[in-house]
């Protein structure tokens, strides 16, 4: 419409107004409004989410509760229920590798005693002893363990048929092995006394015999008759055992031994053999009257049988040596004089839990590479001469007595490369897999005399002894991880006490 027309000379002020002005506010108020409304909805979807935040920091234990208690409720009706058709095929295919010796686990558990802490627990559904969840787990663990670790083994149905060799004709340059004793006079030569069995100054007493650096010497040069020290001298130098553990000893062909001087660690069951082993292996275990009592106090006690689980224990009474280090030392380098009749055998430290099957253990290290001794390479160093500074360090042996045996092995020319044979100079001896021929028994007795002369640290000795032996080639030095394939490591778990004379 026409706006009116004023006058030029009055004072007021005309304003002109577009007809589309109201439309605009109208445009502006309804944009206003959307903005309300969305920011409204972002509110809204904040709220929620914070409440949802709140709850689930609340009631966190919970969320995670109960799905853990179904998924175990789940798992147990499984066990508790007869095994359908299905469920035996699946279980077939997922372990084929090893099944586990349920019937042997029944008669060997020949004492309520049972020290191995890592041992399966089974229960009793319907008169018939089934496994658990926690025993299922390991087993399964254990399985996969053979197919992807380290060590290969053979399947369970071949172990249960493997025949053990029995080599009685030997071809190596040592055909016989004599063991020196005080009946052998032409051997101690003037009038030498042999007295007490801790001569003081000196290691060598009534259960070594006096060796002579001669002696010594002479013990390294190979010919098909072997004559040297031994240890088991005399007749009246100690490390007694009752006649009944001596007759069950002979009966051993294949053994696993391991022992606990001091009272410083458990008895450790061994897991992961077949039916046919425990058939076929000792597993013999060497106290000595401290460890009973230590483990008599904790209600760990030898069944009339003189088993403990799959263990056959033996009470070793008088012992030679005031380090029990020392005394340690003769169950597990002369096996093969405690068990005259075995043709195998494997020794595991005290701080370690077996756990795998032994005639298996022995096929992969021993008979497929055609070795008569296997040990594990050391995982931290390569060389004698780093050892022997460690051993100073973590005060595993004096510097005085460390610099004696160096200072000899200088002497005799062992030379300081951290590889002897085309591997590792220094090996790790807590696990020893051998056969007994002449040529290792030899070495045995050789490597026992050096840790009598010198220090007790057996990692120092290993290499020397092989290197001065010369001839003992057929061994298998395996990598660390067989030998954590082969064993738990426990640890010690108190420390030992030493032997009062």
């Amino acid at each position: 419409m026409a706006s009116p027309i004023v006058p030029s000379n009055s004072s007021s002020i005309s304003i002109s107004v577009a007809d589309d002005d109201d439309s605009d506010e109208l445009s502006r108020m309804r944009a206003r409004v959307r903005r309300k409304r969305k920011k409204h909805h972002h509110r809204f979807k904040n709220n929620f989410s914070q409440r949802i935040i709140r709850f689930v920091l609340k009631y966190w234990t919970l969320l995670i509760f109960l799905p853990a208690a179904g998924l175990l409720i789940f798992e147990a009706s499984k066990i508790g229920r007869k095994p359908s058709l299905d469920d035996a095929k699946v279980s077939e295919q997922v372990i084929e590798v090893r099944k586990p010796s349920f019937q042997a686990d029944l008669n060997n558990n020949k004492s309520g005693g049972n020290l191995n802490r890592l041992d399966p627990v089974t229960h009793i559904v319907g008169g018939v002893r089934e496994r658990n969840g926690v025993e299922l787990v390991q087993y399964v663990t254990q399985s996969l363990w053979i197919v992807s670790g380290c060590l290969k083994l053979l399947p369970y149905e071949e172990l249960q048929h493997l025949d053990i060799p029995i080599h009685d004709d030997f071809s190596g340059p040592v055909k016989n092995v004599v063991y020196i004793s005080e009946k052998d006079t032409r051997h101690i030569g003037g009038n030498i006394t042999l007295s007490g069995q801790h001569t003081e100054g000196t290691r060598f007493n009534l259960f070594t015999g006096h060796q002579t650096f001669d002696q010594r010497e002479r013990s390294f040069k190979v010919n098909e008759t072997a004559e040297l020290h031994c240890g088991f001298y005399s007749e009246n130098s100690g490390f007694k055992i009752s006649d009944e553990d001596r007759s069950y000893m002979q009966t051993c062909k294949v053994v696993v031994s391991t022992c606990a001087f001091g009272g410083g660690d458990d008895l450790h069951q061994p897991i992961g053999m077949s039916e046919v082993t425990l058939e076929k292996v000792c597993y013999v275990a060497f106290w000595d009257e401290i460890t009973l009592a230590a483990q008599e106090s904790q209600e760990h006690r030898i069944g009339e049988d003189h088993f403990i689980g799959k263990w056959r224990v033996v009470v070793v009474r008088d012992l030679p040596f005031a380090d029990q280090r020392l005394n340690g030392k003769i169950p597990k380098m002369l096996g093969h004089r405690l068990f005259p009749q075995a043709k195998y055998s494997i020794w595991v430290d005290s701080k370690s839990q077996f756990r795998r099957d032994p005639l298996g253990v022995l096929e992969a290290l021993l008979w497929q590479s055609n070795s008569v001794l296997a040990i594990s390479e050391h995982g931290a160093r390569s060389s004698v001469y780093d050892e022997a500074k460690a051993v100073v360090k973590k005060h595993k042996a004096t510097p005085e007595e460390v610099d004696v045996q160096i200072t000899q092995y200088r002497h005799d020319g062992l030379p300081e490369d951290k590889r002897l044979y085309g591997k590792k100079a220094l090996n790790e001896a807590s696990i020893i897999v051998r056969e007994h021929t002449p040529l290792t028994n030899l070495f045995m007795c050789l490597w026992f005399n050096e840790v009598v002369r010198f220090t007790s640290r057996d990692q120092m000795s290993f290499p020397y002894v092989l290197w001065r032996l010369k001839v003992l080639k057929d061994i298998h030095r395996f990598p660390v991880c067989i030998r954590k394939d082969l064993v738990n490591s426990m640890g010690h778990v108190r420390k030992a006490k030493p032997l009062i004379s």
